[in-house]
């Protein structure tokens, strides 16, 4: 297939015109003289057979077909700046685009980010947190990391580890915590998985008949719940495991070793996704880097 020839010194004329509104702002942009660039404007004119600018006494106005044009060579132009800028030291930097659920992202995986970058340098990742409420292909990721029990349609989920919760709380409020029956005088800070308290005080040995009511503030981020409960706001219920740096400088404690699973962390990505060597790249370390943590 042979192309159509495209000016495009003409369109960068115009195109930077267009967002300046000035053919001398637009010239500095470009390095070039002021009379370069509307002499590029004029032709890329003579060859539409439109008018782009109206030409005012203070600058310039879009014409209507002008205001047609800009938007495609705007992305065009974005597009192109983005793929060069991919370039560095000779080699392509390939993107991974990851989401994952706040609570994860923050409490697991951000502390081990700059060892994925060591072992994958020209590999560009970019993160996104969500509340465990994902589009994959709309938001068009190439991963998202949920919290739950794996069942997602038109989703390949691979388990990660488990993430048992177990109540944290402020240490004033741990004091005062001398059984789990006690949990049920506070303020029970909740999700929206309305099971969870429940489960726990079951797995506390807590007769239904003797559960106090869940009547407690929700929050659709285990972290956000948790930052409510270093406050005093009240007692939360949430995995141990992505707060342990609160809990080992006492901004919160757990007071009983009593703990629930509800779900677990789950690498999701759509079955129509085929996977590329960067996608993989990013699996294996995940993975290895939990083998690591069970291991120790």
């Amino acid at each position: 297939m042979v192309r159509p020839y495209l000016p495009l010194n003409a369109l960068r004329a115009f195109e930077a015109s267009a967002r300046h509104l000035s053919f001398t702002r637009a010239a500095i942009e470009l390095c070039v003289t002021q009379a370069a660039v509307s002499h590029q404007v004029k032709l890329l004119e003579e060859r539409l057979g439109a008018s782009l600018f109206h030409r005012l006494p203070r600058g310039l106005a879009l014409t209507d077909e002008g205001r047609a044009l800009l938007p495609t060579l705007e992305e065009a132009f974005d597009r192109i700046g983005g793929l060069l800028d991919q370039f560095e030291g000779g080699r392509f930097r390939e993107v991974l685009t990851v989401g994952a659920v706040g609570t994860f992202a923050v409490g697991w995986l951000l502390p081990r980010l700059t060892r994925f970058r060591e072992a994958h340098p020209f590999v560009d990742l970019r993160l996104s947190t969500n509340n465990n409420r994902v589009d994959i292909a709309a938001e068009g990721l190439d991963y998202a990391i949920r919290f739950g029990d794996g069942a997602w349609h038109g989703t390949e989920a691979i388990p990660l580890f488990d993430a048992p919760l177990s109540v944290l709380c402020a240490p004033e409020i741990a004091r005062r915590l001398r059984e789990p029956a006690d949990v049920g005088r506070e303020t029970l800070l909740r999700s929206y998985r309305s099971d969870e308290w429940p489960g726990w005080f079951a797995a506390a040995g807590i007769e239904p008949s003797a559960m106090p009511p869940v009547k407690g503030p929700v929050f659709d981020s285990s972290s956000l719940m948790v930052e409510a409960a270093i406050q005093g706001a009240g007692v939360a219920l949430a995995p141990v495991a992505m707060f342990r740096r609160p809990l080992a400088v006492g901004l919160i404690e757990q007071p009983f070793a009593v703990t629930v699973c509800k779900g677990g962390y789950w690498l999701t990505s759509l079955k129509s996704r085929p996977e590329t060597p960067t996608m993989r790249a990013f699996r294996d370390w995940l993975f290895a880097m939990v083998a690591e943590e069970s291991a120790g």
